[in-house]
C-alpha cells in the first residue's frame, strides 16, 4: 500500500463500488486522485460523505459481499 490509510473496498450488488477511508486527509485526497487517474474511463460518478473516524480498521482490505 502506497498511501498512509485504512478501511477497506467493496463491490455491491448494484455493480457500484464502495471505497471507505480513514487517515490524514493528504493521504485520502491522495487515493482518491489516483483512483480517479486510473479508472478514469470506468467512474460514471462520484458520490463523496466526510464523516468523523472510527479507527475501527487496521489496514486497508478488500471485502467480498
Amino acid at each position: 500500500m502506497r498511501h498512509n490509510v485504512t478501511g477497506y473496498v467493496r463491490n455491491r450488488s448494484d455493480g457500484s463500488v464502495e471505497v471507505v477511508m480513514e487517515g490524514p486527509s493528504e493521504e485520502v485526497n491522495s487515493v482518491i486522485d489516483a483512483l480517479k487517474q486510473r479508472m478514469n474511463g470506468y467512474i460514471q460518478g462520484v458520490d463523496q460523505s466526510e464523516l468523523p473516524a472510527t479507527g475501527e480498521f487496521a489496514h486497508f482490505s478488500i471485502r467480498h459481499i
